[in-house]
């Protein structure tokens, strides 16, 4: 699957319908970000029931603010709406991998509790 990207428009929305997803927090000027990005592709390409998206920290400063982004690059796991961990600074493709692997595997019933028990205090 292609890399998508992400801005004001389609963030939340791509969050709520994709129950996996990572984002790389990047921008034009940062040379790691932009030497990350085939690695970025290559990731995505081998995990296609994931989706991979990009936010330009320049263009979307808003999401970055949003998610207290201080340092590029930067990578969010997001699985079920909620964030499960966050990388930031240089990773090579092993780490990449590894990362995926954990998120992967990730427990999320204590998500899915929490979402529940909301729920039931909204009604």
């Amino acid at each position: 699957m292609a890399v998508v990207t992400l801005t004001k428009a389609n963030f939340k929305e791509t969050i709520e319908k994709n129950n996996f997803v990572i984002v790389d927090f990047w921008a034009p000027w940062c040379e790691p970000c932009v030497a990350f990005s085939p690695t970025f592709e290559s990731a995505s390409d081998a995990n296609p029931d994931i989706v991979f998206g990009m936010v330009n920290t320049e263009t979307d400063p808003e999401i970055s603010d949003y998610f207290e982004v201080a340092q590029i690059p930067g990578i969010l796991v997001i699985r079920d709406q909620a964030g499960i961990h966050t990388q930031v600074g240089e990773i090579g493709a092993p780490g990449l991998d590894a990362i995926i692997k954990w998120a992967r595997e990730r427990d999320m019933s204590a998500v899915h509790e929490h979402y529940a028990a909301e729920a039931k205090k909204q009604h």
